[in-house]
């Protein structure tokens, strides 16, 4: 079933937003300063494309053993730099094509992914891509650690 949701994505308007993330990041690389935002720009693009049977899980949920005040902060400075250069006009590409999509029954599922996605276009640095699996593992993994 995913891969019928992924084609059903790519064919309803995915390939246009992915378009997009492959876009900004080659803008990422060209301007040197950018250069740290590329990682997490290419992870959204892997999301964008195949976003059904993958989600995006912040890097402290995946490995929590490796948590840093100071990279924190960093990635936050980053997220800003992204939203001012990136992130409002790949958010709205991805609100205007899950509205678009919504517009007939079929894509509504793929709709509903793409407004997912928006929300992580705004603020994508120290998120991976991995699969439903390894994300619910590893929130299930926090979850115990949390609660012994």
């Amino acid at each position: 079933m995913r891969t019928v949701l992924n084609i059903l994505n790519f064919v309803l308007g995915g390939f246009v937003t992915t378009l997009s993330w492959l876009l900004a990041t080659v803008l990422s690389v060209i301007f040197i300063f950018t250069l740290p935002l590329t990682r997490s720009c290419w992870e959204i693009t892997k999301l964008s494309l195949v976003p059904y049977g993958n989600e995006a899980i912040h890097v402290d949920e995946l490995e929590p053993q490796n948590k840093n005040a100071l990279l924190n902060t960093g990635g936050t400075l980053l997220n800003i730099v992204w939203f001012i250069l990136f992130g409002w006009w790949l958010c709205l590409m991805h609100i205007v094509t899950g509205i678009v999509q919504c517009l007939s029954i079929i894509g509504i599922p793929v709709g509903i992914a793409n407004f997912k996605i928006a929300a992580i276009a705004l603020w994508p640095v120290g998120r991976r891509v991995v699969s439903v699996e390894v994300a619910q593992a590893a929130r299930e993994a926090n979850a115990r650690r949390r609660f012994q």
